[in-house]
């Protein structure tokens, strides 16, 4: 009974009004449905068995026909004036962050020097697998999604559906912009994307594992759109500081992050007020991310949100089952009708 009450609690009807038509089929019956008093002679009937048979099947049948008309025209009425079912409350942050994820594509991110679930894997792979969560914990903020490399693209605008651009990040693949980096590109890409936005706080997590080496504006040039727009730059350089190779001559150790420009991240981050992290392994970016929700938090003040289930067509629904019983009714009443005068 309680469930009865909170789901009658949370219904609304947008047309209400439209209740007032219910009675119409009553009072036009009443109106302008006497029935005939004609009187008739009486005529002789050869198959008054037959008939009478047929009477009684009609009149038994007559008062299912009835509730069916009304079943009918109350799921019709209900239908046109359009029940709402709210749902059960929902808060959500009252101001968030336009957050811009920018993943560098270059060549140098297929290198394996990454270990995920005990498999060594390429630097995508892990970034993939540790940004998929922390995209998911964004819940208020607005992100998007910069891919980039011998220039940069907006796989995703900013939007609240973290679902979709997780999926998105998901499906990149190496090579699919060049094997360059462009993070200049990537920079002047999220300021564009930050424009006419002042009330809101304006961040970009940069990933890459190299140096610009593309691009159609330097980093420099960048940066000081990042700083009129008061953008935060959050840099993560990717890979590992050593690995293990097989040569010609056996096996050797190399730093597969040589060509990491850690001053140019480390620069752009100290100007726009943002930090720079480095990311040597699947533990540290998980840990970094950790961070990042610390320093960029989700705002806290909430509004409430119900969200809207239109139910005007399960009341359609209904109404159009009982109208086919209705003409299949009708239909085996005349059948059996054409069968006993025959």
């Amino acid at each position: 009974m309680d469930n009865i009450l909170t789901i009658w609690d949370n219904l609304s009807f947008t047309w209400w009004w439209l209740a007032a038509v219910y009675p119409f089929p009553w009072i036009i019956q009443l109106l302008f449905g006497k029935a005939n008093t004609q009187q008739t002679k009486p005529i002789y009937m050869p198959f008054y068995r037959q008939l009478t048979q047929a009477a009684s099947q009609t009149k038994r049948r007559s008062p299912v026909r009835s509730i069916l008309l009304v079943i009918a025209w109350s799921a019709f009425v209900i239908s046109v004036t359009r029940p709402v079912y709210y749902g059960e409350p929902i808060s959500i942050p009252n101001e968030g962050r336009d957050l811009m994820v920018a993943v560098d594509l270059s060549g140098s991110m297929q290198t394996q020097d990454m270990i995920v679930n005990g498999q060594e894997v390429d630097r995508l792979v892990m970034v993939k697998t540790v940004l998929g969560d922390f995209i998911q914990r964004r819940i208020g903020d607005r992100i998007g999604l910069i891919l980039f490399a011998d220039t940069a693209y907006l796989q995703a605008p900013l939007t609240f559906d973290r679902t979709t651009v997780e999926q998105l990040l998901s499906e990149t693949v190496i090579g699919l912009v060049g094997d360059s980096t462009a993070i200049g590109d990537a920079i002047g890409l999220a300021a564009k994307r930050f424009t006419d936005k002042p009330n809101v706080n304006k961040v970009l997590i940069l990933l890459t594992d190299g140096q610009n080496t593309a691009g159609n504006i330097t980093p420099d040039q960048a940066l000081t759109l990042a700083v009129d727009q008061q953008i935060k730059i959050y840099p993560i350089g990717v890979g590992a500081d050593s690995m293990v190779v097989n040569s010609l001559f056996g096996q050797r150790q190399v730093n597969p992050s040589a060509d990491l420009d850690e001053s140019l991240l480390t620069r752009l981050a100290k100007d726009t007020g943002g930090q720079y992290f480095r990311a040597r392994d699947t533990d540290e970016l998980q840990q970094i991310y950790r961070i990042l929700d610390k320093i960029e938090p989700v705002e806290d003040n909430q509004q409430t949100l119900r969200p809207q289930h239109a139910m005007f067509y399960w009341a359609l629904l209904v109404a159009l089952c009982a109208s086919g019983l209705l003409t299949v009714l009708n239909w085996a009443n005349r059948e059996f009708n054409w069968r006993v005068e025959v």
